[in-house]
């Protein structure tokens, strides 16, 4: 049972990040003792890689396969390794259009070709943020403001244990805070949420969000197949508990939350902004997101490497599909992470939480 909890980050732009997992030397050993030629290691692969693809990806019915596949093996005879032919693998993800499918070995990643965003379009201010990592922070702006960044966060352990023992931290951080009465109002900033596991994210957001469908999954006709909700602290998909944390006070799925996006916002950083959409008291600050609003599987194949395969369309609690998040309030650039309070997003999610 291929594993549909992980929504694998795409590194859909050329800036440096990488994924936690066993170097490709030691898996390229994999392949060596296996006892296998680098051809056949090769077909081997491929194979699988066509079998998952045929059973799994959202738009496999529209794919000319008869023509793909021999295109592709004929083109994976020049290889001479095993490690070399995956550079094939982004020519047959760009000829189905898998733009959001992407293969895992190691450190390494492929991809059909990456969307990449001009300098110009992003703060050096935002960039300098980015080349930090910065990780899940909580913390009160001006006495009375909780602003939450929630940034990308990938992993390939699904199960419910390690989702709640990353989210219940996380989730503990809001509601620390929470317990101060001053709070007017909440920041939740996806600028730097490039993709990932989505159920951590939404589970440490569970008070914000409350007991509801929070989004969904939309078949390649957009026909709703899947609901996902928060209940007492569990995150559900079809009655299945996928993992919880233990709640703590009361919930603020009334609060006013203004959620930043940006243009690297992608992904399940896109889920975790849909979780907003149709809630009471929010609004959308900031810039179009990436438009990587499909749901990934982790599917794993030969020789340790794992894909994130595309399966569905992701939609928001009410079944709308949006190609990409538009904010409610545009705000381009105009970042300032040295200073928040100078920062044009922050400036707008306050003036909002202000009642203006």
């Amino acid at each position: 049972m291929k594993n549909i909890l992980n929504l694998i980050l795409l590194l859909f732009f050329s800036l440096n990040a990488s994924a936690q997992s066993v170097s490709a030397k030691k898996e390229e050993s994999i392949v060596k003792t296996s006892g296998r030629s680098g051809q056949d290691s090769i077909d081997t692969f491929y194979k699988e890689l066509f079998k998952a693809l045929k059973i799994g990806y959202l738009h496999r019915k529209s794919v000319d396969w008869k023509s793909v596949e021999p295109e592709t093996y004929k083109r994976l005879a020049a290889y001479n390794t095993f490690k070399t032919s995956l550079t094939e693998i982004s020519n047959l993800f760009d000829k189905i259009n898998a733009k959001h499918c992407l293969v895992y070995r190691g450190d390494d990643k492929y991809s059909a070709t990456r969307k990449v965003i001009a300098k110009d379009r992003y703060s050096a201010q935002w960039k300098k943020k980015y080349d930090t990592r910065p990780p899940f922070e909580v913390k009160v702006l001006q006495g009375k403001y909780g602003y939450i960044l929630v940034p990308g966060m990938v992993f390939f352990d699904n199960s419910a244990k390690n989702i709640s023992r990353v989210a219940q931290p996380l989730y503990d951080q809001i509601a620390q805070i929470k317990s101060n009465d001053n709070i007017e109002g909440w920041i939740v900033d996806l600028r730097f949420n490039t993709g990932g596991n989505a159920a951590p994210m939404l589970l440490a957001l569970y008070d914000l969000l409350g007991d509801h469908d929070i989004w969904g999954e939309l078949n390649v006709d957009k026909r709703s197949v899947s609901k996902y909700k928060l209940d007492k602290g569990n995150y559900i998909q079809k009655s299945k508990v996928i993992s919880s944390v233990t709640p703590n006070g009361r919930l603020l799925d009334q609060a006013k939350v203004a959620v930043i996006t940006g243009l690297f916002t992608g992904s399940s950083g896109e889920i975790t902004a849909l979780a907003f959409k149709g809630r009471a008291n929010t609004r959308f600050i900031g810039e179009d997101t990436a438009g990587y609003t499909t749901g990934n599987v982790s599917w794993p194949l030969p020789f340790n490497t794992t894909m994130a395969l595309t399966t569905g369309y992701d939609s928001d609690r009410n079944g709308i599909y949006y190609d990409y998040l538009v904010p409610d309030v545009a705000v381009s650039k105009q970042d300032n992470f040295d200073d928040l309070s100078l920062d044009g997003k922050i400036i707008e999610s306050i003036n909002f939480i202000k009642g203006g």
